[in-house]
């Protein structure tokens, strides 16, 4: 019985391991996006308009995350 005390607080450390890496490759993925549309934009010769907002990324919790809020 003594070992299966230690499994779930090892389990709960593979989600929480899990759960950051999702959320870091979300970022990178919208930072990746980004650049890639800068790029573009820039390629093409378009000027960003000085009055337009950059826009915020909107973040979707991970289904993998149980406790992420």
């Amino acid at each position: 019985m003594g070992s299966r005390a230690t499994e779930p607080s090892q389990d709960f450390q593979k989600m929480c391991k899990q759960a950051e890496r999702d959320h870091e490759s979300k970022k990178l993925t919208i930072l990746i996006e980004r650049i890639k549309r800068q790029l573009a934009e820039h390629q093409n010769g378009a000027r960003p308009d000085p009055a337009r907002k950059p826009s915020l990324p909107v973040l979707v919790p991970s289904r993998t995350a149980v406790f992420e809020r």
